[in-house]
């Protein structure tokens, strides 16, 4: 099943770079069948085209680097599968550069001599990552991966073959969320609405879910979808792209972050203030996040 060990493929990154960060993430999100997270370790199921499989990370921290194992199914996708871990663990990205166009701001400086090595994690599929936003409109992160907990047991392929522990099933396609039945999933009508409205377009071929005219772009296109505001649409360009100046400003983490004082900050004054953030806003989220909450 496994990429021999004596040949295993190698990701290399630029120092500082925290496992715990990432373990913390997945631990707060994994989803049952499609997610296992060891103390060392993290795997998923996935579906590239006509592949599907699973892909194992392991954090190799005396190389800089994380070991990408892959089932047989998956090797003939490989091309396409490292750009998008790398992508998801932020492996390209230098650490020293975002510290130091951070280091005129007293308030970010700060956390990012606490966390010089925090990073972005995001999705492994845009898509999912949309769903997940939607779906966490409005309700806590433990909400919102139970409600698409649901969705994955409900309407997620089995992945076929021996898999390894916890391994048993792919995120639901699109066409299946638009067409299913979704009564009683524990969602309030109008997201539901939304979700299975955003799925059809996705799967009609309509919407077209990427960054090739740009963030910008893609979040006007999202907002002009029902039921999809800011927030959700610069959470999906951040999170399922890694858009480094994408900023949900109106985000309830970013606005009562330990850093602006025990009355936060409006919405409005972050923004205004994250403007000298760009075009790393993104990274001020992450410190921001880490600083409200630990993860």
């Amino acid at each position: 099943m496994h990429i021999p060990n004596d040949s295993p493929v190698l990701l290399a990154y630029t120092a500082p770079w925290h496992w715990q960060q990432f373990h913390a993430h997945f631990a707060l999100r994994k989803l049952l069948g499609v997610e296992h997270l060891g103390e060392n370790s993290y795997t998923r199921s996935f579906q590239l085209g006509d592949y599907a499989g699973w892909f194992k990370i392991e954090p190799l921290l005396e190389q800089n680097a994380l070991k990408l194992s892959v089932s047989d199914s998956a090797i003939g996708c490989l091309d396409q599968l490292i750009p998008r871990v790398r992508r998801m663990f932020d492996l390209d990205t230098d650490p020293l550069a975002i510290a130091q166009h951070f280091s005129a701001d007293p308030h970010v400086a700060e956390l990012v001599k606490l966390n010089p090595g925090l990073r972005l994690p995001t999705a492994f599929d845009p898509f999912e990552q949309a769903v997940r936003a939607i779906v966490g409109q409005q309700v806590t992160v433990k909400a919102a991966v139970t409600v698409t907990g649901r969705l994955v047991s409900r309407l997620g392929e089995p992945l076929q073959g021996t898999n390894p522990e916890g391994i048993e099933r792919l995120f639901p396609l699109p066409q299946a969320i638009a067409g299913a039945n979704l009564e009683g999933i524990g969602m309030p009508g109008k997201r539901v609405q939304t979700l299975q409205y955003f799925a059809g377009q996705i799967a009609s071929g309509a919407l077209q879910l990427s960054m090739q005219h740009g963030y910008l772009a893609l979040v006007e296109k999202l907002c002009a979808l029902p039921g999809i505001g800011p927030w959700t649409a610069e959470y999906i360009a951040l999170r399922a792209f890694g858009e480094p100046d994408a900023f949900p400003a109106s985000d309830l983490g970013l606005l009562k972050a330990p850093i602006w004082g025990a009355q936060g900050i409006s919405a409005r004054q972050l923004h205004a203030h994250a403007e000298a953030w760009r075009p790393w806003r993104a990274y001020a989220a992450a410190h921001l996040w880490q600083n409200y909450s630990g993860v």
